[in-house]
């Protein structure tokens, strides 16, 4: 089975965001008020289906759910730089916080939050390996929609925070495509890091500022 016709799980945009109803909850950037980041992840868990990849890269009347996890340790985060022996050539060179993909139906699963750790475990394993650590402690920070990119027009995603222990050690598993390294918040919001970033990861770190300042969640313009 080829890349794009693989069975992954889609939400229709019209169920997702309440589109023309007294709860439309449509947002550009990244949504961090708790009370709506919770109903945009229940309508998630409600109203989702499964559709072939390909279908759906085409399709802006549904968005694709992805779980973008953040690595922090202390006071640091885990970034990653994609080389040249990565498949996605227009992101070489680009730095990325965020680690995930798209979720597949998991078996048995208890319920959507269930699916979507099974789906981030997944991702993880497969970028990264971490050591001495336990189950991960795993955070939902945010939403982040961006709807002015061709690709963000069918995705969302779920900002997840990873607290680590102090004595996990982080690795990449292919040193030929990713290179990794931990930087500060303030590192992250220095001019040449930022404007380095792919999409996702700035709005990322906007979001992480605010987390990391306990400040009032709100939604953050792309």
């Amino acid at each position: 089975m080829g890349k794009m016709d693989e069975p992954i799980i889609v939400v229709e945009r019209a169920a997702l965001f309440g589109i023309e109803t007294e709860k439309d909850l449509t947002f550009q950037g990244t949504e961090r008020r708790r009370d709506h980041v919770a109903e945009l992840e229940w309508r998630m868990a409600e109203n989702y289906q499964i559709m072939r990849r390909g279908d759906a890269e085409e399709d802006p009347a549904y968005k694709q759910p992805i779980p973008y996890a953040v690595l922090k340790q202390g006071d640091r985060y885990f970034t990653y730089k994609r080389l040249g022996g990565g498949g996605e050539s227009r992101l070489h060179g680009k730095l990325s916080l965020g680690v995930g993909g798209h979720m597949n139906q998991v078996k048995d699963a208890a319920d959507f939050r269930h699916i979507l750790s099974e789906n981030l475990s997944r991702e993880l394993n497969e970028e990264l390996i971490i050591e001495n650590t336990e189950a991960l402690d795993i955070r939902t920070i945010g939403l982040i929609n961006d709807d002015g990119t061709e690709v963000g027009r069918v995705h969302i995603g779920v900002l997840i925070a990873i607290d680590l222990p102090h004595k996990a050690q982080i690795s990449v598993r292919e040193k030929d495509k990713l290179e990794g390294r931990w930087m500060s918040l303030d590192e992250l919001t220095e001019k040449q890091v930022y404007e380095r970033m792919e999409s996702w990861s700035g709005f990322a770190v906007d979001a992480l500022i605010c987390d990391s300042s306990g400040g009032a969640s709100e939604t953050r313009q792309g």
